[in-house]
């Protein structure tokens, strides 16, 4: 017999479930968190459930919010169970469930909704995860994209914004009118210097609406630096039977993910934070190094993987991990291109940190899957693959791997594996994604001329010459000896 999650059925649960030492009834809110998904309930949540045990800060729990249909799915689930959520911690040594009780309400999810919410004066930090393509980022300027029609569109009807941006900036305005202080606004995405990329959204944005405004804004709002890494696999089925079966509790939302966890931020909160560096959050004045360190490793990780360990056929990721030829290309890649473009870190070895990156990613216990790894690559790749791509080139150094990597990019999104089995490509841009690639075979240029995503790099002929040659040898020889031929290594299989 299992228990359904609420805060009625807490203390029927069993003995090996955690749950919330604190009274939820003492709580109150101080945080709104736009983009409840697994990974915030994994992450930010799991730091103030732990908090929150120790009996400090109970006013600094969490609304969840949203902008998006999904968002509001994800509220009427949680509804059901009072705003609890279970975490099951995948460690192959044992597995642990707890549950949380950090969010204590859900806005509805309706701009105007959200923006009443944000001006209450006891809301003192807005916290984003809105995935990595959801800043309107100029991928040929780096900068604002002021032309995206949601921005075009808030600009236009600032009264009535439909973003998450233009939601933040009336809520701030609205703040500002009656004298109230602003709230800090902090980014958990996985972004290189997130708070740079949101505070630049918010002031390019602003502008377009009320230019003092946006000087206000731009004096008054902090946008602090955040590095964030927990591995988080989408709840399927198997998820929701695991929790029944090895835990006896159903939730309609549950929560899996490594027991791994970082946070790293820097202490930049005018109107006050949590005490989170008691549950082993790190603040630092700067976090762009540990940023990078990440990002590059572990994210540009996860890429270099995905597309061979799709196209080789591999569904999980611990079998990716598994394959000899993937695991050596992810070692040899990491080692002679990525780890030489990062600034050293006091007390942190680079090398040391990529085991245990490679320990995670080989966890089987996680299920993460590779289709995971793919989603969304036309926004992932600008931001962990070709700034270190970037990087090489302006040093003079090789870039063989890395042109291997986009080429394998390329192959997957020509959207059939090397058995002939047709890919599912999941991104925004998925048909001009295919028609390109398809095209590449016969041209390569066609791929690296979507300047959306490459920028200038297509002019570049160092990279232009050896994407087309890494891309031939995918379609000559196949996955498999292209990637031995880079690391080195014999071709298995």
């Amino acid at each position: 017999m299992t228990t359904s999650l609420s805060l009625s059925s807490l203390p029927d649960l069993g003995d090996e479930v955690a749950r919330p030492a604190y009274a939820r009834g003492a709580l109150s809110p101080g945080i709104v968190h736009i983009g409840v998904g697994n990974f915030h309930r994994a992450h930010q949540i799991v730091y103030l459930d732990r908090l929150f045990n120790k009996g400090i800060d109970h006013d600094w729990a969490v609304i969840g919010a949203g902008v998006r249909p999904g968002d509001a799915a994800m509220r009427e689930r949680l509804a059901r169970q009072d705003w609890l959520s279970s975490v099951i911690e995948l460690d192959p040594g044992g597995l642990t469930a707890r549950v949380t009780g950090a969010m204590v309400d859900f806005a509805e999810v309706d701009p105007d909704a959200l923006i009443a919410t944000l001006k209450r004066p006891e809301i003192r930090i807005v916290s984003l995860t809105i995935t990595e393509g959801g800043y309107y980022v100029d991928a040929t300027t780096g900068g604002f994209d002021a032309n995206h029609p949601d921005m075009v569109a808030d600009a236009g009807q600032p009264d009535r914004p439909q973003s998450v941006f233009g939601i933040l900036i009336a809520a701030l305005r609205a703040r500002h009118a009656v004298g109230a202080a602003p709230f800090t606004v902090m980014s958990c995405d996985n972004l290189p210097e997130n708070g740079h990329v949101t505070r630049a959204t918010m002031l390019g944005l602003a502008r377009l609406i009320d230019a003092d405004l946006a000087q206000w804004i731009g004096a008054n709002v902090a946008f602090p630096n955040s590095m964030v890494d927990c591995i988080t696999p989408a709840t399927s089925d198997r998820e929701r039977q695991l929790l029944r079966e090895r835990f006896r509790l159903d939730d309609t939302a549950p929560v899996v993910c490594e027991p791994f966890r970082q946070w790293v931020m820097e202490d930049d909160f005018p109107a006050g934070r949590p005490r989170l560096e008691e549950v082993g959050v790190e603040f630092v004045s700067d976090v762009a190094a540990h940023e990078l360190m990440k990002l590059r490793i572990l994210n540009g990780g996860h890429a270099a993987i995905a597309y061979p360990g799709a196209l080789l056929g591999h569904h999980f990721v611990h079998d990716a991990m598994s394959d000899p030829d993937v695991a050596a290309f992810l070692r040899h890649l990491t080692r002679r291109e990525v780890i030489p473009t990062l600034a050293p870190i006091p007390g942190v070895d680079f090398d040391a940190y990529f085991q245990v990156v490679e320990e995670r990613f080989a966890n089987p216990e996680v299920g993460d899957t590779v289709p995971r790894l793919c989603l969304d690559g036309s926004n992932r790749q600008p931001k962990f693959i070709l700034p270190t791509l970037r990087d090489r080139l302006r040093a003079g150094a090789s870039i063989d791997g890395l042109a291997l990597e986009v080429a394998l990019w390329c192959r997957y999104c020509a959207g059939t594996g090397e058995a002939g089995e047709a890919i599912e490509i999941v991104d925004e841009r998925r048909d001009e994604l295919r028609g390109r690639a398809t095209a590449a075979r016969d041209r390569p240029e066609a791929f690296l001329e979507m300047a959306s995503v490459f920028g200038d790099l297509a002019a570049d002929p160092l990279f232009s010459a050896a994407f087309a040659e890494a891309l031939a040898a995918i379609w000559r020889g196949g996955v498999r000896e292209a990637l031995a031929a880079y690391a080195g290594a014999r071709v298995s299989g």
